[in-house]
């Protein structure tokens, strides 16, 4: 099963990988890597978000070879994105549209599930059920409708997943945080308005 490339195992890796290497939301098979932001989550922790009255509600998207793929392409926009499945179920969506009404922040734990919310947002920010394939590449210049917060780990440099990073917190704040890496002279356009 592939590892993400920061997780460094002897050939073969470890046959502990395909449990130890699952979220605890894990439900339909598809994927072929986890989504590495919800290894942290706990049934304790879970328990403990919910004793602070704070809710958690799940989706489902496929993560895809194209998820470790380097962006090679000169100008990002020109990346092809691979398409990943996913699905948004409608008690997702009326939970999501419940917390916003109530003043609440939806914070996305990864940016999986950052990419399938973005997909199913309407440009006035109501998120709808959502099933398919999403092809979704965002770029610094990318008007987020969906979420308030992002729940991440680190990400490679040329990455799609650093660029979505640094669209929502600012390519000058992200570098600023990896100390000098990468090269102060990397830069990502903005992203292409339709």
């Amino acid at each position: 099963m592939p590892l993400p490339p920061y997780i460094k195992r002897p050939r073969g890796g470890d046959p502990r990988d395909r449990a130890d290497y699952q979220t605890i939301f894990a439900r339909a098979e598809g994927a072929v890597a986890a989504p590495t932001a919800g290894l942290h989550f706990t049934p304790a922790l879970l328990q403990a978000l919910a004793e602070r009255d704070i809710g958690w509600t799940t989706l489902t998207l496929h993560v895809g070879p194209g998820t470790f793929l380097p962006v090679k392409t000169a100008d990002p926009r020109d990346h092809e994105m691979h398409p990943e499945w996913g699905m948004l179920p409608a008690a997702t969506a009326e939970r999501i549209a419940a917390t916003r009404h109530a003043g609440g922040r939806i914070v996305a734990v990864g940016t999986t599930s950052l990419r399938l919310l973005e997909s199913a947002a309407a440009e006035n920010g109501e998120i709808r059920p959502f099933a398919g394939e999403t092809k979704l590449f965002i770029l610094p210049g990318h008007g987020f409708r969906a979420i308030d917060v992002l729940l991440t780990n680190f990400h490679l440099p040329r990455s799609t997943l650093f660029m979505l990073v640094s669209a929502l917190a600012g390519l000058e704040r992200i570098k600023a945080m990896r100390m000098r890496w990468p090269p102060a002279t990397a830069s990502f356009p903005t992203a292409r308005r339709a």
